[in-house]
């Protein structure tokens, strides 16, 4: 077995879909509209799907915002410099909702950025 992705419902799909691909870097590795079900499917990634996890970005026609709900934790990201990457992250256009820092209780770099829809990335600097 091994995990395939994982799955957020955004409320605008091409605002999602920019935000991975131009201030995150991830691809678009494919799109599919199912007008039956009034939805469509994306999925972004650093790798193919063959090789790696990616996201799938599920957009319902007729819903423009979620409640992210109390469950949902962040997505995290391998960046080797997460001060550069917040940087980075925010010259593109981005949030930066915690600054690259030492995590509370730890000495592994962190930061968080959010998502147009809300929803946190941890940024994890490499301790390699």
């Amino acid at each position: 077995m091994r995990l395939l992705h994982t799955m957020l419902r955004v409320g605008d799909l091409d605002r999602s879909i920019a935000f991975y691909t131009e201030v995150l870097g991830m691809r678009l590795l494919r799109r599919k509209d199912y007008p039956e079900g009034r939805f469509t499917l994306a999925f972004v990634g650093y790798r193919p799907e063959s090789e790696a996890a990616v996201l799938e970005l599920t957009h319902n026609w007729d819903t423009t915002e979620y409640a992210l709900g109390e469950g949902y934790g962040h997505i995290a990201l391998e960046v080797p410099d997460a001060y550069r990457a917040c940087d980075d992250i925010r010259a593109r256009g981005g949030k930066v909702v915690r600054e690259a820092g030492p995590m509370k209780h730890g000495s592994t770099v962190i930061a968080f950025v959010e998502d147009p829809d809300g929803y946190k990335i941890e940024l994890i600097q490499n301790q390699a």
